[in-house]
């Protein structure tokens, strides 16, 4: 087994197609799929389970993965150690973000990082910022940006970043049954169509909020990611809420208004995540300084 097949193995994995596995690792779609078949024969059961239309990774293949994230890490920090005796560090590093943060934050860190490590390869993964601490804890990132939980697993290390408020959003033009102000009592806000996050720190928050007020909500959506939210709230759905920092950089920030609902809810505080043992790791630990 070698860690060439293991990379285009942890390929598929993320991306559950065999072509843009393919044009991620740079060979055919046939030779991907010998590759893996090769590395099924080697495991001894089968990794993924396919047919003409679906690629799935089987419950072997699910363990597999995180042994196939450790040995490519621990391969490319004994590489560095063994061959590289220079001051330079290099490698490759993944990280996962919002698409909000990844030019909110990420834009600043990776270009001073460049500067600084230029043969250090980072690997960018974008998507909603509620799976972001998952993906760390399942090992399939290295470093995220996300906000920081009021309970944090204890294998997790966090540097913080910046503080954003999280807010109410109403659209700017008057729509049926919609209001532009904040409702005046716990009935008004139980008429008031609500769209909200799927889960994550914001839902949990929200949920408190609705709880110690008294409010049962009216949710019309529950949606993944706080740009949508902010899209919805713009067309006149309903009220939303959102980091404030989501706002800020939304093209439709000019068609929604932040409502002056008290009490406020607790901000959003935001920071780096990793785990603690991959702080272990030279270039974790490079990115990590920067902060």
């Amino acid at each position: 087994m070698n860690t060439k097949a293991l990379k285009q193995f942890l390929a598929l994995a993320e991306t559950l197609h065999f072509g843009r596995a393919s044009d991620e690792c740079n060979i055919s779609v046939s030779a991907l799929s010998r590759n893996i078949r090769h590395l099924e024969e080697e495991v001894g059961v089968d990794l993924f389970s396919r047919d003409n239309r679906t690629v799935v990774l089987t419950r072997e293949g699910q363990r597999f993965v995180k042994y196939a994230r450790e040995t490519t890490s621990q391969w490319n920090l004994i590489r560095h150690e063994l061959t590289d005796h220079s001051d330079q560090l290099s490698g490759e590093i993944s990280i996962y973000c919002s698409v909000t943060a990844s030019y909110s934050f990420l834009f600043e860190l990776l270009n001073r990082f460049r500067q600084v490590h230029p043969h250090i390869e980072i690997k960018l993964h974008t998507g909603d910022p509620d799976k972001a601490i998952t993906r760390i804890l399942d090992g399939n990132e290295e470093i995220t940006i996300a906000a920081r939980p009021s309970s944090m697993h204890k294998g997790l290390a966090f540097a913080p970043i910046t503080k954003s408020p999280l807010v109410f959003i109403a659209p700017v033009e008057q729509q049926p049954n919609v209001p532009t102000t904040s409702p005046a009592s716990a009935s008004d806000w139980e008429r008031v169509p609500m769209i909200l996050s799927e889960g994550g720190v914001s839902r949990i928050r929200v949920d408190d909020w609705l709880s110690e007020q008294n409010i049962t909500p009216n949710i019309y959506a529950q949606v993944a990611g706080n740009e949508a939210i902010v899209s919805m709230v713009s067309l006149g759905f309903g009220i939303g809420v959102v980091p404030k920092i989501v706002l800020d950089n939304s093209p439709l920030m000019d068609r929604v208004k932040i409502l002056d609902v008290q009490p406020e809810l607790e901000p959003y505080d935001i920071g780096l995540f990793t785990l603690k043992k991959s702080l272990k790791n030279p270039l974790v630990e490079a990115f990590w300084a920067l902060v």
